[in-house]
């Protein structure tokens, strides 16, 4: 078959076999995914169908499999989670807000492939990402030890009720701060106060205290907390469904890899479950139904309110970006194919910005789904299609099914998958590494466990920098060569003016890019220039580079020499030093032009017009 509408259908066999076998794949990922977001399964499935579809169809890569995956989650429940305090524990409220910030994320990201940003998310540098990666499956490892063992700190009365003062404050503090927005004179008017505060039920104590008490048990940090408290509570049922799951897709594995341990643990574990009537906790109800477009994130939308998650915002979108570009290299190395990854950023834009507008969470290229789909026969972007309209079809078909799952076997799901994203390679080079990059990945890995995702990129990406550009500095400064002009030091075409021109030229060489982290050294020029000398030669022919920090460098040390009376020779200027020169007008204001050579050989003809007794020495020259 040829091409229709533009859709290759040459490879709809193995299209449709790659798009369904990764659609099967995906499926207790996205609903293990929703859940751990904070927002349900059925966000994850929602991300999942509109990922898949729109990043394939707009996408750079044609074998990709997109979807929501543990890093792109692991921030996204941050997100969730930071909203949803600020609307008093009430996710409802929440949502519009956190949906608009999913739907900036994914706009940012169509931006950056519109302005070309693609080709250069590969030079984040190694730690950072090592870091970042074994962080995320951190978090995810942590957070689901409560699941596992079916504790929720929500549920436990005695936990919650260590609350109740606390929300008690917040409540009076919201009436308060009501009564102000309306103009009330608490002091004057404190009877109205009081008939506020009577109103309070013990239904709206106790739902301020579970919010309190489930943001206190949130994040590592607070599920180390409450572990104690969790060991103390085990719901053995619960903790045997993950642990089984947990089991099977270890060991169905070794048994064969042509059918995905995950989904053979989730229908394992669920048929037990369901099958023998046991007491379990099942994950929270997926709508049946299409999916319906949550149009309150534009009649509600408000600058104010997303103002503070407009960098989480791009966080998600550059990780995305990596996400997703890293997962087009290897479908590259397996298809022998090339994509194109400011294309691939648009498309993943455009399906993270579909996802948001129907309540799905975000998501980018997932490894071991195109992995799956290459391998099953997958070769155009009619399979990543595929793959969203399937799970589209599941969800409509086995909603109310899939809202049977128990709750604990996604646990053990989601604790598998926190494993597999660690980087255990980069944890195994530690001892071998260099100690610069093992701190900043161990900073990253730190800040992002315990701390903050956003924050702790931003500062490894800093600190990172910082290193890189002293170590370029420091090697451009072992390269440089600072020392006057002698015999050992010369270059094969300046030996001959050596012993004539020893006292009258000065020859300097600069190797390597002059920037902020050279200039120092290129400034000790002017200090090693004998009194007497009458030419100083500067040999740019090694410079591929300048910043600005170098150009003023530059300025300074070259007005210095003009000052003195010597004349300054620039040799062999490439094209963008000699931009920057004549751009604050060192050429020809400073340096005229006659003093500026292509070649060597130019600059010793005019030494031998212009140098006192250059015109008698002809030979000596290798004229």
């Amino acid at each position: 078959m040829k091409k229709i509408f533009g859709f290759d259908f040459s490879h709809f066999k193995g299209d449709m076999f790659g798009g369904i076998t990764a659609g099967i794949v995906a499926l207790p990922l996205a609903l293990a995914f929703g859940v751990s977001s904070g927002l349900g399964p059925s966000a994850g499935l929602y991300g999942a169908i509109f990922i898949s579809f729109f990043a394939a169809l707009f996408g750079g890569t044609n074998t990709q499999i997109s979807g929501p995956t543990a890093p792109m989650t692991a921030v996204s429940m941050v997100v969730i989670a930071g909203i949803v305090a600020t609307f008093d524990g009430d996710i409802n409220n929440a949502l519009p807000a956190i949906l608009i910030v999913f739907l900036l994320a994914g706009v940012m990201q169509i931006g950056l492939g519109l302005i070309g940003l693609g080709k250069y998310i590969r030079y984040i540098p190694y730690p950072v990402v090592s870091g970042f990666m074994t962080a995320i499956g951190v978090i995810i490892l942590v957070t689901q030890i409560l699941p596992s063992v079916g504790y929720y700190p929500k549920e436990d009365v005695e936990f919650v009720n260590q609350f109740k003062p606390y929300a008690e404050e917040i409540i009076l503090d919201n009436i308060l701060k009501k009564e102000a927005g309306e103009g009330i004179m608490v002091l004057e008017n404190f009877k109205e106060t009081i008939v506020q505060a009577e109103k309070i039920t013990d239904a709206q104590i106790l739902k301020e205290s579970q919010s309190l008490a489930a943001s206190e048990a949130s994040g590592v940090l607070g599920s180390i907390k409450v572990l104690p408290r969790a060991l103390q509570n085990i719901n053995w049922l619960e903790l045997l469904l993950a642990l089984g799951t947990i089991i099977i897709i270890y060991g169905f594995k070794r048994i064969t890899k042509a059918i995905p341990s995950t989904l053979v643990a989730l229908l394992a574990m669920s048929g037990i479950a369901i099958g023998f009537g046991l007491d379990y906790r099942p994950i929270e109800e997926i709508p049946s139904g299409l999916p319906i477009p949550n149009f309150e994130i534009f009649t509600g939308f408000s600058l104010a309110s997303i103002s503070p998650y407009i960098f989480t915002a791009l966080t998600l979108a550059l990780l995305g970006a990596i996400d997703s570009l890293l997962t087009s290299v290897v479908a590259d190395n397996m298809t022998k194919t090339k994509h194109k990854p400011n294309k691939e950023l648009i498309g993943q834009g455009i399906g993270n910005s579909v996802a948001a507008i129907f309540g799905g969470i975000p998501g980018a290229g997932a490894t071991i789904r195109t992995v799956v789909n290459i391998n099953a026969g997958g070769k155009t972007k009619l399979s990543g299609m595929m793959a969203g309209v399937l799970l589209l079809v599941i969800l409509l078909a086995l909603g109310p099914v899939a809202s049977m799952i128990p709750a604990a076997v996604l646990a053990g799901i989601l604790i598998t998958v926190g494993i597999g994203v660690m980087d255990f390679k980069g944890l195994k080079a530690i001892p071998f590494m260099p100690r610069p990059e093992v701190i900043i990945m161990l900073i990253v890995l730190v800040l992002s466990s315990v701390w903050n995702l956003v924050y702790a990129v931003g500062i490894g990406l800093v600190i990172a920098s910082l290193m890189f550009m002293k170590k370029i500095g420091d090697m451009t400064a072992e390269l440089s060569s600072i020392e006057s002009f002698d015999r050992s030091k010369a270059w094969p075409d300046e030996i001959s003016i050596q012993e004539k021109f020893k006292e009258k030229i000065f020859i300097k060489h600069i190797r390597g890019p002059l920037f902020f982290g050279s200039t120092s050294y290129f400034q000790q020029l002017v200090k090693q220039i004998p009194d007497n000398t009458s030419t100083v030669i500067i040999r740019m022919g090694k410079m591929p580079y300048i910043d600005q920090s170098g150009l003023y460098a530059m300025e300074d040390v070259l007005v210095d020499l003009v000052k003195q009376g010597k004349k300054v020779l620039l040799v062999k200027i490439f094209k963008q030093p000699r931009y920057m020169l004549e751009r604050i007008d060192i050429i020809p204001d400073l340096i005229p032009k006659e003093q500026v050579f292509d070649s060597f050989n130019d600059c010793l003809a005019w030494i031998r017009e212009n140098v006192e007794n250059g015109s008698s020495n002809d030979k000596l020259l290798g004229s």
